[in-house]
């Protein structure tokens, strides 16, 4: 009957493989399963049809509660994103990548404490305290009357107005000449 050992062509074989097989049926056994072949068919056509149905009626009850097609994404989006974020693999990415942060900010800060102490270190060097005291001469001879002293940012600033001083008079006296 219908359950034969003979296997059913793939997609692909040769055709006169098929015709070969239909050939070995039995007339009675080629009516059975055409009107099988029907059944299938036609539980396939009414299927559809009611699945066509249902999915009309779905429409109908989303259009009267306002759900829309952008409504019904966000809601899917929420509800994969609470899905992933529940996942084992997730909590322990994010507790990995916590602990990364946690840990490059404190290299960050050590870093920074690094650094802040070579500043330091170079401020408080021999040549850097030369320097400093050439600034403090060259502020001196040309300012003038400030007394010497205080921090090398204000050395400079001093440094820089006296020579926009200069400058200034220079062009005056260009200019009345």
């Amino acid at each position: 009957g219908l359950l034969r050992s003979d296997s059913i062509p793939e997609v692909g074989e040769d055709a006169a493989a098929t015709v070969g097989m239909a050939e070995t049926l039995s007339e009675e056994e080629q009516d059975e399963l055409r009107k099988e072949l029907a059944k299938v068919e036609e539980e396939i056509q009414t299927l559809s049809q009611v699945l066509a149905a249902k999915e009309k009626h779905l429409a109908e009850i989303k259009r009267k509660l306002g759900i829309n097609s952008l409504q019904e994404l966000r809601q899917n989006i929420t509800k994969s994103w609470q899905d992933v974020t529940s996942t084992t693999v997730y909590k322990k990415t994010s507790e990995t990548l916590s602990q990364a942060g946690q840990k490059a900010s404190a290299a960050f800060s050590s870093v920074g404490s690094v650094i802040t102490k070579k500043f330091e270190d170079v401020r408080n060097s021999p040549t850097f305290k030369s320097f400093e005291e050439k600034v403090e001469n060259l502020k001196s001879k040309v300012g003038g009357s400030k007394p010497a002293g205080g921090d090398f940012g204000e050395v400079l600033n001093s440094a820089a107005n006296a020579s926009a001083t200069e400058t200034i008079a220079e062009q005056t006296q260009e200019e009345t000449h």
